[in-house]
């Protein structure tokens, strides 16, 4: 167990280990960000900061003296230097070497019983010829590794536009289109000691490839499949020793949740909770990495709606003549097209 006083090291300085710090500094701890980036919304909040590469192995170990406990607030941090981490970084690095490759995280939740969208490896021209022919349209084109938030994607809605796509030189996935009603997370925490808890399922709604709304409590499509869902998320979990918070996203489909993804942290979808749930993902994240009892995941809302905040957010804070509003700005100073600067939680209570 952590003692209070200790250091927590956070790998990556965007928004998630911004509310991470904020969710260790009531518990007694003090937070150390390791960031390429010199203007991190995270650093503004945390005790300490060290501005370098991921690959940088004297920086990185530096960092690592100077913490009690490591996690990540991104899955995209390369785990090639951080190997002598193991045993040390929550969650483990199999967790997000996996979560890394779609490919291999598929794969995994395939070999577990889930069900994921019909795939196949994409290495050339002459691979994405077959995977049309196998799979058909529409579907979508994927770079198997670094893609989110829409990035990477690209539509195939018929055989034409495959032809007019410029296959990056990266390997990538082609996948099926999959028929849907909604699509939904389930989030987890789960302890060093094994226990898992679960919080309640949001149906989300995306534009443009970004999550865009959560929605609580989530359509009856959503409901019936909640309880399948979590069965694939705990095996999961339990399969990669996992420490810490776990998202899987999911399509409700006629047949049952079909897999889409998984995050190996914190996530978006999961925000409503600061303020919906007795516990949030942040704080419980924090309580699983620092080997702390893990807190109650219950909803404590009759309703929760959270909306993202993309681009410019110059009148947002309008959103407080709303008495239900929760507003939550991450600090960036730069509004670009499709950035999450923040976000906004509107909760009620039942009467």
């Amino acid at each position: 167990m952590l003692p209070v006083g200790g250091t927590i090291g956070i790998l990556g300085g965007g928004q998630l280990g911004r509310m991470l710090a904020m969710a260790a500094a009531p518990l007694g701890y003090r937070c150390h960000v390791y960031t390429p980036e010199r203007d991190s919304v995270a650093a503004e909040v945390s005790a300490e900061v060290t501005v370098a590469p991921f690959t940088d192995p004297l920086a990185l170990a530096r960092f690592a003296d100077a913490c009690d406990a490591i996690t990540f607030e991104w899955e995209n941090v390369p785990t090639g230097p951080l190997q002598f981490l193991e045993g040390r970084i929550a969650p483990g690095l199999r967790a997000l070497e996996t979560a890394q490759d779609r490919l291999k995280e598929k794969r995994f939740v395939e070999d577990l019983g889930g069900r994921a969208a019909p795939f196949a490896a994409v290495h050339s021209a002459e691979d994405f010829v077959r995977a049309l022919d196998r799979i058909g349209t529409p579907g979508v084109l994927k770079t198997a590794r670094d893609g989110y938030d829409g990035k990477g994607q690209w539509r195939v809605h018929s055989p034409r536009d495959a032809e007019a796509i410029r296959l990056p030189q990266a390997p990538c996935v082609y996948e099926g289109w999959v028929e849907h009603e909604a699509e939904f997370s389930v989030i987890l925490v789960r302890g060093a000691d094994g226990e898992v808890r679960f919080w309640d399922s949001t149906e989300n709604r995306h534009a443009h490839g970004i999550l865009s709304q959560s929605l609580w409590p989530p359509g009856d499509a959503v409901a019936a499949q909640v309880d399948s869902a979590r069965g694939l998320a705990r095996k999961v979990a339990d399969a990669l020793g996992y420490v810490g918070v776990l998202t899987l996203e999911f399509f409700a489909t006629r047949n049952g949740p079909v897999f889409n993804e998984m995050a190996p942290r914190v996530h978006n979808s999961g925000h409503w909770t600061i303020e919906g749930a007795a516990t949030s993902q942040f704080e419980n994240h924090v309580r699983a990495v620092a080997g702390l009892p893990l807190g109650d995941t219950a909803t404590v809302v009759s309703r929760a709606v959270m909306d993202n905040l993309i681009g410019d957010v110059s009148t947002a804070h309008a959103a407080l003549a709303d008495a239900h509003a929760h507003l939550h700005l991450y600090g960036k100073s730069e509004a670009r097209e499709g950035r999450k600067m923040g976000h906004v939680t509107r909760t009620w209570h039942a009467r």
